[in-house]
């Protein structure tokens, strides 16, 4: 996982160009994050522990974040997915048919530039962009602190754009009320199969760039059935933010959410 991948430990990441703060535990244990060191060569279990003890701070930040956003009633979503499989473009076709509706803000989640909070920002809603550097996912404490740049009102939705990454994104709950998994109809079928955890705790798949389909050998059927052989539970909807085809029941979907929020489960362990 991030230990080994390089990416550093929640809290690393950067907003706006700059450095967010370190955090660290204090005796009672309150919620805190601190600059991963490492240890080259370190034996196995070691390594094993230092994830576990990531996970547990970043877990126990998220449970404050929810608690947070439920308190406010603001609904949280999560979305993920490969790099390029169109998060940005829905958001952009979403602002668009909501209007002034519905209030938005976004937190935006890459590795470098703020292209895509820009773009977000020029529809004329409140965007935060987090610069991960060599991290690979946006962790509780950034989203924390992120949150804490916006002016969050009752009833809003916030959008956590995450950084491109099926794998490491999975891991760490932000403190979200939903996560939605963006899966580009240009990608394998098999790709729930390959990657199943992300896929696995999803609360909705958006088969995204369904306009494409008379041009390629996409079978949706066989990635609906891979979709439900590791999430039974999950909705899957097929729409396409260029066109416009299948908005409808994605917004139907923002809409019975947005009534769920303060009722909703916590981040399975």
């Amino acid at each position: 996982m991030c230990v080994e991948c390089g990416c550093g430990s929640p809290g690393d990441g950067k907003r706006a160009g700059v450095a967010l703060p370190h955090h660290h535990h204090d005796e009672e244990g309150h919620s805190a994050f601190h600059g991963h060191t490492g240890e080259a060569g370190g034996v196995s279990r070691r390594r094993v522990s230092v994830e576990q003890d990531i996970l547990a701070k970043n877990n126990r930040l998220a449970r404050e974040n929810r608690e947070f956003f439920r308190a406010h009633g603001i609904l949280v979503l999560n979305l993920l997915s490969s790099p390029g499989s169109g998060k940005t473009t829905l958001l952009e076709r979403t602002i668009g048919i909501l209007g002034d509706s519905v209030p938005l803000a976004v937190i935006e989640g890459d590795q470098e530039t703020s292209r895509d909070a820009d773009r977000i920002r020029r529809m004329g809603v409140p965007a935060v962009q987090i610069n991960t550097g060599a991290g690979c996912h946006l962790d509780a404490h950034q989203v924390a602190h992120a949150a804490g740049e916006l002016d969050l009102l009752p009833g809003m939705i916030l959008v956590i754009e995450n950084v491109g990454n099926l794998v490491c994104p999975a891991l760490f709950d932000l403190g979200e009320s939903a996560r939605v998994v963006l899966f580009s109809v240009t990608e394998g079928e098999d790709k729930p199969l390959k990657y199943p955890r992300i896929f696995r705790e999803a609360d909705l798949t958006l088969l995204t760039k369904s306009d494409l389909l008379p041009h390629l050998d996409f079978d949706c059927a066989r990635a609906q059935n891979a979709i439900r052989s590791v999430n039974p539970r999950g909705e899957i909807r097929a729409l396409s933010a260029r066109t416009g085809e299948g908005m409808e029941g994605w917004l139907t979907w923002l809409a019975a959410r947005r009534e769920e929020v303060g009722t909703l489960p916590d981040f399975p362990a």
